[in-house]
């Protein structure tokens, strides 16, 4: 078997927890500024870089919604998708399930249209030029109304044959899942899949509300699950997939140091972990740069890190059969490259 950083770069890989407004690099940022006439805050670059020191998640936001600001024409929605699809590419990322927040836009008076259509154009082309596998999902800003998450769940209607799911973002704290239980049950009822962060920064409570009132599918962070063993026994007999993001945490001080990052103990509990690069252009790293960092702080072994590649394809929407295909061609890697 190869040496483990060369197993984590070239084992097939599926990312499940990225914010497309997220994998914004300074760049570009920049770039669609000028290009649109958007002043933004800072004089440049290294400006910009200065204000990436978070201690929390509302600190980071704070940035996330002012570079967004800059995304107006559906060409830069195509270009941000783009963009984040080569580095996948890059990273042998061959299927990716994308968050977006079109209330981040709409507010701002950016067409649902532009949004939805600059991301679909760009998937389908990383598709055809990449081979990677998607699927859309629409997340809900948690700090706005249901009654604002209903709209734009009526504004998604006609774009229902580009969007996968629904998801639940933005501040946690003092926004509880049970918020937004009414536009759930409409979304499920819709035939979308259900997702919603929690257990970031909420209590335990926020999970169990997630799982029981909003009725979800699949469980974004769910790093606070450890405290509850309820919740952990949950977890691992219904096999919840959770989408954990190690550099997020490190860097909006959900963990003081990865060494003491909760993932290692939940792959020895049986729950369905996955690792994602969250706002990977803010986090300081995509998917390969959370693998190899949780790796190093936890010191996972060869069969830890294969079990999470295989758990990123066995919690996707996939279907059943693609999961089965997708973990076929992993193992076959691992029998080609035995002894190497």
């Amino acid at each position: 078997m190869p040496n483990i950083k060369k197993l984590i770069k070239e084992l097939p890989k599926a990312e499940l927890h990225i914010h497309l407004e997220g994998s914004l690099e300074p760049e570009l940022m920049f770039e669609l500024a000028n290009k649109n006439n958007i002043q933004l805050p800072f004089l440049n670059i290294d400006e910009l870089l200065k204000a990436y020191d978070f201690n929390k998640l509302q600190d980071f936001l704070n940035v996330y919604y002012t570079g967004m600001s800059v995304l107006i024409e559906e060409e830069d929605f195509f270009d941000l998708t783009m963009m984040y699809l080569q580095k996948c590419n890059e990273q042998n990322v061959k299927h990716v399930e994308i968050f977006f927040d079109p209330q981040g836009h709409t507010k701002r008076g950016v067409k649902f249209s532009k949004v939805i259509t600059g991301i679909n154009r760009a998937l389908k082309e990383g598709g055809i030029q990449f081979g990677i596998s998607y699927k859309t999902i629409m997340c809900f800003l948690r700090h706005l109304s249901e009654s604002d998450a209903f709209d734009t769940l009526n504004e998604a209607k006609d774009y229902l044959h580009m969007i996968d799911g629904v998801g639940l973002d933005s501040s946690e704290v003092g926004n509880p899942p049970s918020k937004f239980q009414k536009v759930f049950s409409e979304a499920k009822q819709m035939g979308l899949k259900l997702v919603a962060h929690a257990g970031e920064e909420g209590p335990p409570s926020y999970v169990e509300e997630a799982l029981s009132i909003l009725k979800v599918d699949r469980l974004d962070h769910g790093n606070r699950s450890m405290e509850s063993e309820q919740l952990i026994n949950r977890l691992r007999s219904e096999q919840i997939a959770l989408t954990i993001c190690p550099l997020s945490n490190l860097k909006l001080c959900v963990v003081d140091d990865l060494a003491s990052h909760p993932i290692k103990k939940m792959l020895k509990q049986g729950l369905l972990v996955t690792v994602n690069s969250d706002d990977p252009s803010y986090f300081g790293g995509y998917l390969i740069e959370n693998f190899n960092a949780i790796q190093e702080s936890l010191n996972l072994s060869e069969d830890e890190i294969v079990t999470l590649i295989k758990n990123s394809f066995i919690g996707s929407f996939l279907t059943t059969k693609e999961k089965n295909k997708c973990i076929k061609e992993i193992d076959t890697y691992l029998d080609e490259t035995q002894g190497q």
